[in-house]
């Protein structure tokens, strides 16, 4: 089934182009190190599949559904040192996006679909992405929670969808995203090679296992 007459294309992150539990599962221990060392949490054992649960999440949502009740202090300080560690992570080259992501972005694009990034993350964060893989070259544009204060995707959504040109379709591994389109009448790809639980998209029009699968619904 292809999806018919889209001209924009929102793209998450996390879990959809970059395969970002290799970056966020050294970010994560080290924060649960400084919990740990300062008496906030016990020793523990973390797996990669239990970290990567929160990939998509905001800084606040993980926060709140991790250790809701962590003083705000302590918090605040674990979540610097994810957010800069990341970000050392990316700027040492540690960054790998999924097999044929570019590839996809770069066929979109000469297709002449509308790419816009569309992330739950920080500004310097998509800035360093951006430099580290060139998403300039096939983004329109660039939009993070950060812009907007970190509000519901949905919500960023909605503030932006009238720039681009309908009709339009999210693409995106967790709930965040297909709970996007469904709130702003758009349609959605699940991918479920990603970060979320299957489940998370069973409202989407489209389910996908590899990113490249993308091209046999646009192309």
């Amino acid at each position: 089934m292809k999806l018919s007459n889209i001209k924009t294309i929102y793209f998450d992150y996390d879990g959809t182009l970059h395969d970002s539990i290799k970056i966020y599962a050294p970010a994560f221990k080290k924060a649960y190190d400084f919990l740990v060392e300062n008496n906030y949490a016990k020793q523990r054992m973390w797996r990669d599949e239990e970290i990567a649960k929160w990939l998509g999440y905001t800084s606040n949502e993980m926060w709140q559904n991790f250790m809701g009740d962590l003083e705000e202090s302590a918090r605040k300080e674990a979540s610097s040192i994810i957010g800069i560690e990341m970000e050392n992570q990316i700027l040492a080259g540690n960054a790998i996006l999924y097999d044929g992501a570019l590839g996809v972005l770069k066929q979109l694009k000469n297709k002449g679909y509308n790419l816009i990034f569309l992330s739950n993350c920080s500004i310097n964060y998509m800035e360093l992405s951006n430099k580290a893989f060139n998403l300039n070259l096939f983004f329109n544009d660039m939009v993070c929670s950060e812009m907007y204060g970190f509000i519901p995707k949905y919500e960023i959504l909605s503030k932006i969808k009238d720039r681009y040109e309908m009709n339009q379709v999210i693409v995106g591994d967790r709930f965040h995203d297909i709970e996007s389109a469904e709130k702003n009448n758009i349609e959605s790809v699940f991918c479920q090679y990603g970060y979320g639980e299957k489940s998370e998209g069973l409202k989407s029009s489209l389910i996908i296992k590899d990113i490249k699968e993308i091209l046999w619904y646009f192309m």
